[in-house]
């Protein structure tokens, strides 16, 4: 561990050592591909990307002995709230929704609203979820009784620190349903799938009405959705599911279910109509009554129906580091490992459109990797080193500060 520290000290120093090749000698490698977990095998990282996978390697740059431990791809953080909101009860730090105002008999739907302006790279939360081996996440927008069950527009975002942070192709329109947003669509769930209808027929048709339910701008981005666009479905009860998936369809949607507590009713359709599912592992007992069907094998009995998915905890943007607990729960529960792993890396990068550059250890992805301590869901597992996109990140944050100021404090008291 030592030497592993000292050679990353080393690979940071300077910006020309950034430029090296870095070399992680016998490793075990989740590569999230069709190949499988290789063990006993180099990776070879150059230029910010994976630039071979193999035996027997070299490299005149930094070379790591990773010892067999696992190497993964970065995790998917889930959906959350990093960069946007840093204390929820401060106003002045919390940029996650628009609140508008308006009673529910007079909503209007504001999908031109995108929460990634207000990305905010240097937040507290980068560092402390990046550290646990997450890499980057999608920043979920809320609604704050806005009186509206169309929350806006998010995107992935890489958490090296950049402000500039957005990854092309990964931004989504994200919508509320089931009994919660009753109270922000007149009292009626069937009103939710009203003011859908009424949101496509505005987009579709030449509007002269003066209270229409989006402005010309809101029409024009709900449009791109209309062709094709990524749309995140916050749905928990089964039946509603279905509907969702048919309503996506209708009208040229790329659906996303988010939540899916009873997804596993339903996944036969799901998998027939390749709609993703991002669901947390840990959900099994009801909080609601669009939750009755919840339960632990949720994320096995989907991967079992073919369903692809990925995991999330909801609400919990300050552990969303815990998410691998979440995927080891659903190991736990009859899902293969390798499985869950591959739902936190590639085919959560799939799902936002990212599988292409990132989520797998394969030659020419972004060298986005983490070496483990041990199994890499594991509660008691711990990254030792982190790199995005082939850049050794600084294993620190304000929680292991903390934590080094008051132990070096004690030390000093028990020794006197």
């Amino acid at each position: 561990m030592k030497a592993l520290i000292a050679s990353v000290l080393a690979l940071s120093a300077s910006s020309a050592a950034l430029a090296q090749d870095v070399l992680i000698r016998g490793a075990t490698v989740y590569t999230s591909t069709a190949k499988g977990t290789l063990t006993n095998t180099d990776v070879l990282i150059r230029d910010g990307k994976i630039h071979s996978i193999g035996s027997g390697l070299s490299s005149n740059g930094t070379v790591i002995d990773a010892k067999g431990r696992a190497l993964t791809p970065g995790m998917f953080a889930g959906l959350s709230t990093i960069g946007i909101q840093e204390v929820s009860q401060e106003s002045t730090t919390d940029d996650a929704s628009i609140g508008l105002g308006a009673p529910a008999y007079e909503m209007q739907w504001r999908p031109e609203f995108d929460v990634s302006a207000a990305y905010n790279g240097r937040s507290v939360l980068v560092p402390v979820t990046r550290i646990e081996g997450m890499t980057w996440t999608v920043l979920n927008p809320g609604i704050a009784g806005s009186g509206n069950f169309l929350a806006g527009q998010g995107a992935a975002v890489t958490l090296d620190g950049r402000q500039d942070a957005v990854l092309d192709g990964s931004r989504s329109l994200f919508i509320n349903l089931g009994g919660g947003m009753n109270s922000h669509s007149g009292g009626s769930r069937a009103a939710q799938w009203m003011v859908l209808e009424q949101a496509v027929h505005e987009t579709r048709n030449r509007v002269s009405d003066q209270k229409t339910l989006m402005h010309p701008l809101g029409r024009e981005v709900f449009a791109r959705y209309l062709s094709g666009g990524r749309v995140i479905f916050n749905v928990d009860r089964a039946g509603e599911i279905v509907k969702t998936i048919a309503f996506a369809k209708r009208y040229g949607i790329k659906p996303v279910i988010a939540g899916g507590a009873e997804a596993w009713v339903v996944a036969d359709q799901l998998a027939e109509a390749k709609v993703p599912v991002i669901l947390d592992a840990l959900n099994n007992l009801p909080n609601s009554f669009d939750q009755i069907g919840s339960r632990l094998d949720n994320a096995a009995l989907l991967y079992k129906a073919g369903v692809k998915l990925t995991f999330t905890q909801f609400e919990d943007s300050h552990n969303a580091r815990k998410v691998r607990q979440t995927a080891g729960n659903a190991v736990a529960h009859g899902m293969p490992k390798e499985a869950a792993i591959t739902a936190l890396t590639a085919d959560a990068a799939e799902i936002f459109g990212l599988g292409a550059t990132r989520g797998h250890i394969a030659a020419g992805q972004v060298a986005d990797v983490v070496l483990w301590s041990g199994d890499p869901l594991d509660v008691t597992s711990l990254a030792d080193q982190v790199w995005i996109a082939g850049r050794p990140i600084d294993m620190r944050s304000r929680q292991t500060d903390l934590r080094d100021r008051y132990f070096e404090r004690l030390k000093r008291a028990t020794a006197n």
